[in-house]
């Protein structure tokens, strides 16, 4: 794979998942670390990503106030957050994770919704005070800088105490063997203990994470209720997920 062809790829992963290894782009494209490195030194010193030990971030994502514009696959995402606005009815008590995703959904809530919203993740956060007429719970103490959420034993604990109506996770990648899967081990710990402490579980995720997976499973699909995406849901691509028995909107 030439250069440039290597550097096409990372981004479009960095653009999908938020953060790439570098150890699993060595696996993937079949050169070695020190070559991704170089990779992901270029690109930065192009601003196209921000290098961290191990790996790269997404510019957009690791930033606390999400900007409205820039966010890739944004018109698919705001698709994806009306549907999932649908699910939500006044007095609910509605938790969610973080990413890009969640966002867009923070931003279209509707003004006269009256619920409680409860999060970790910092961007969400700022969204839902900006809303007139929820109430907001921040849960956690430490933050996490990469994906700006809050993470830890504390958090933990803090959803233990919680029973949700209703569960939003923005989802770096899902598959039929692998579930739903992510690469940041304690953002995986967060988002199990989200899944265990609500009623319905709704995985928000575009299109081109559907049959991808990540290094670290979050949960099995037999936990998950709910699958949204910008698809119509007769697609052929959700088929497997519907037969797997989860509702596909």
């Amino acid at each position: 794979m030439l250069k440039k062809e290597r550097q096409s790829y990372i981004l479009q992963q960095i653009n999908l998942h938020n953060k790439v290894l570098s150890s699993t782009l060595s696996v993937d494209i079949q050169v070695s670390e020190d070559t991704i490195r170089r990779d992901l030194l270029e690109l930065a010193e192009e601003g196209k990503l921000i290098k961290v030990h191990g790996g790269a971030l997404s510019r957009s994502f690791s930033q606390v106030h999400i900007p409205s514009n820039g966010v890739y696959s944004q018109q698919h995402k705001m698709k994806i957050a009306q549907k999932a606005i649908g699910l939500i009815d006044n007095g609910m008590f509605v938790l969610t994770g973080g990413g890009t995703t969640i966002v867009e959904m923070a931003r279209l809530l509707p003004p006269q919704l009256k619920a409680t919203f409860i999060s970790g993740s910092i961007a969400a956060i700022l969204e839902y005070m900006d809303h007139p007429n929820i109430e907001v719970i921040l849960i956690g103490d430490k933050i996490s800088k990469s994906s700006k959420i809050t993470v830890g034993s504390e958090a933990i604990a803090k959803i233990r105490q919680i029973k949700a109506d209703i569960c939003f996770l923005g989802t770096n990648a899902i598959d039929l063997q692998h579930g739903i899967t992510d690469n940041d081990w304690e953002v995986v710990q967060l988002k199990k203990a989200m899944i265990e402490a609500s009623r319905k579980v709704v995985c928000l995720s575009i299109a081109e994470k559907i049959n991808t997976y990540q290094p670290i499973q979050i949960s099995t699909l037999d936990k998950i209720d709910i699958l949204i995406t910008e698809l119509d849901a007769n697609n052929p691509l959700l088929k497997p997920y519907a037969d797997a028995g989860i509702q596909v909107l």
